[in-house]
């Protein structure tokens, strides 16, 4: 972690100069339980701005979100009652309808609306005079 404090000190409210409107990307990965939350909230913490990919699934599940209809076209009984996707519905149209393939036309409508958001999340960073952004 010394590496990152060097980052924090130097970075804390810091801005790329005005002609540049790239920040620097970190990704966080690894599996359950190794430590990415923390990872991310330190990096909050020392005024970073982080992507949250779980929070933006959830948004795109929302009612209204950008998930909602191509999900629902897919596992219609995916629909909650306040017009976003209720995830046990879900997850039981997933593994009553197979679950391997059910899974991935799942991802194929998903990932990709994740992966816009991560972009435009990155490039309004560094628009904003960002230097340095994390994503998860």
């Amino acid at each position: 972690m010394a590496g990152l404090a060097a980052i924090a000190a130097a970075g804390v409210g810091a801005r790329i100069p005005a002609r540049s409107s790239t920040a620097t990307v970190v990704g966080l990965t690894g599996g359950i339980g190794m430590g990415k939350s923390s990872a991310a909230a330190w990096f909050r913490r020392c005024g970073f701005r982080v992507h949250d990919a779980d929070a933006t699934v959830h948004s795109l599940y929302a009612a209204g979100g950008a998930a909602v209809e191509p999900v629902c076209a897919a596992f219609p009984s995916a629909r909650g009652a306040d017009g976003g996707i209720d995830r046990a519905a879900l997850s039981a149209a997933v593994a009553t309808a197979g679950r391997e393939a059910s899974l991935q036309r799942l991802e194929e409508i998903v990932h990709p609306l994740v992966t816009e958001e991560r972009a435009g999340f990155v490039r309004r960073a560094g628009e904003e005079g960002e230097w340095l952004v994390v994503v998860d």
